[in-house]
């Protein structure tokens, strides 16, 4: 019979620093998302830990801030669990009238702006397997060129897939508390799209004309007519 590990830690003062080597079994097919995020070691740090050897489960609460190549969780509580396939699921926790937070860099080509995705919610729900983040509650979802907020979209739900890069975003239903509504008012999606930058003058291939000078075009001399014209 396997035996369950519970370690509760309390040491406040100095917050725990877990180099845990939990990797993500992120899809190999992740396109839009950074790819070297998948091969990284995920450090957690928090103010306690309780570990379930045999139900593979572990619970950080208190500060907690989880770091994985590019992708940055923050929140009051994380749960991670592993299933029989080695892959891994987190669920971050929101401390009581805030929204826990996500950040991930993109691929992006060389010499392009680089480019960030960040999302927001009450609850943050991380699946390795499909890798596929969920905004739940209050959900907000941005994106970043360099430091230029390009799109944004709130919602009650907000389901982001990084291999596909598609969301699907839910409202709130009428019978919804004031509460669960606030940050999407009526109840409905709001997003909003920046258009891309139209190159500046003078970037594109096109010949430009030549400059004028302000001077007269010069007119030459004419041998027939030095000569007298045509007879």
């Amino acid at each position: 019979m396997a035996e369950q590990d519970s370690c509760p830690m309390t040491t406040r003062t100095l917050p725990l620093l877990f180099s845990c080597l939990l990797a993500f079994a992120l899809s190999p097919a992740v396109v839009h998302a950074e790819r070297a995020d998948r091969d990284k070691p995920m450090n957690i740090e928090a103010d306690t830990l309780r570990h379930d050897e045999l139900k593979q489960v572990s619970l950080f609460t208190g500060n907690v801030v989880m770091t994985k190549g590019t992708i940055v969780l923050r929140g009051a509580q994380l749960e991670v669990r592993q299933d029989p396939e080695g892959f891994q699921f987190g669920t971050v926790t929101a401390a009581a009238g805030k929204r826990a937070f996500f950040r991930q860099k993109r691929d992006s080509a060389p010499g392009a702006p680089h480019e960030y995705v960040e999302g927001e919610g009450e609850v943050i729900e991380y699946d390795g397997k499909a890798d596929i983040v969920k905004f739940i509650r209050r959900g907000e979802l941005r994106r970043y060129r360099d430091t230029t907020l390009t799109d944004q979209v709130n919602g009650a739900l907000i389901v982001y897939n990084n291999v596909t890069d598609v969301f699907n975003v839910d409202g709130v239903k009428s019978t919804s508390t004031p509460a669960a509504q606030a940050g999407t008012p009526s109840g409905r999606v709001r997003m909003t799209l920046t258009p891309k930058e139209k190159p500046t003058e003078g970037s594109s291939g096109a010949p430009q004309p030549a400059p004028r000078t302000g001077q007269p075009p010069v007119l030459r001399n004419s041998p027939e007519l030095s000569n007298g014209g045509s007879k």
